[in-house]
């Protein structure tokens, strides 16, 4: 089948607020196609399809993966959820694109990633971010010398969010805590344009009422000739929520960089270029199109946030965790 003129046809798994982003989105992935949602509750997974006009509801998870209209599909619930809901969609044969973090620990991630092998089934893990052209467009300037040697990586993600242990980011039955929740976008910006991992890393760190983190601060430095990066996330407090790459001769500065519209290239004080993006949407179709090509080309393995990509935020979260 022609690829200019196929399309996957996607299911989604769990009806939360990240599904809604991906079911408005998928309208702008020319390739894609939203054909299911599967949710715990019919009646949940029904307003959920006659909110977006899709043709099939289903009340169980198990329901959608035996559906054979459905290519791949797209896991979209607690990240507690992620490692049994995913090797059960590869069994049954779908391609799976997993909202991020993919699994809770390096040794669930290498299960997943066994089982698509074996299955000869796409697996993706969904940091949306390494799509956005204004990601692409700063490792453009940096791969160009703009901004001379990298020296520092600034990265955090923080909103205030009051404590309960009832609330599905704080509740340690679901991996709770702000370092998966969103402390793996700034890990994972600074994997991106470092490519290592840290020789030597500080963590300072608060605690919720009930024991999971709710505060983190990160200090890696890679090595005497390289570079630092300073990382952090919170439930307690907004932060700055800025992505700043800062070379000898200049700095990026990026707002809201993981959904990011707008990059500024500075020379010292100056504004040289700016690079801005104005769309309709939130951005996750870059990376729904991206993986529906790959399928459609017979593609197993990602080319953008790789398996050795996941492994290495799987692998830096978990030594961070070691030092709570």
């Amino acid at each position: 089948m022609s690829s200019d003129k196929a399309r996957i046809r996607w299911g989604i798994v769990g009806a939360g607020r990240i599904a809604k982003t991906f079911a408005n989105d998928i309208e702008h992935a020319p390739h894609a196609s939203l054909y299911a949602i599967a949710a715990r509750k019919l009646e949940s997974a029904q307003a959920f399809a006659d909110g977006f006009s899709i043709a099939h509801a289903y009340g169980s998870y198990a329901e959608l993966f035996a559906d054979p209209n459905v290519d791949a599909v797209y896991i979209a619930t607690p990240h507690s959820h992620h490692k049994d809901q995913a090797i059960a969609a590869l069994r049954a044969g779908k391609h799976v694109l997993c909202e991020k973090p993919a699994t809770v620990t390096p040794e669930e991630l290498e299960e997943v990633i066994v089982v698509a092998i074996e299955e000869r089934r796409y697996f993706m893990e969904g940091m949306w971010t390494y799509f956005m052209p204004v990601i692409q467009k700063a490792q453009q300037w940096i791969a160009e010398g703009r901004i001379g040697n990298l020296c520092h990586v600034r990265a955090d993600f923080g909103f205030h969010l009051p404590y309960s242990p009832d609330l599905r980011e704080y509740d340690n039955r679901l991996a709770g805590g702000c370092l998966l929740e969103m402390g793996i976008y700034p890990i994972a910006m600074a994997w991106l344009f470092l490519q290592r991992d840290p020789d030597t890393q500080t963590v300072w760190h608060h605690s919720a009422e009930n024991g999971v983190e709710d505060d983190v601060v990160i200090l890696n430095s890679y090595g005497k000739d390289t570079a630092s990066a300073q990382l952090a996330t919170s439930f307690r407090c907004k932060l700055d929520n800025y992505l700043t790459l800062i070379g000898d001769e200049g700095t990026i500065s990026i707002a809201d960089y993981w959904g990011a519209r707008e990059a500024k290239l500075y020379s010292f004080n100056d504004c040289v270029d700016r690079f801005n993006e104005t769309r309709p949407h939130q951005g996750f179709n870059y990376q729904i199109e991206h993986v529906s090509l790959a399928v459609l080309a017979g593609h197993l393995e990602p080319d953008c946030v790789r398996w050795e990509d996941s492994r290495a935020f799987q692998r830096q979260m978990a030594a961070i965790k070691t030092r709570f």
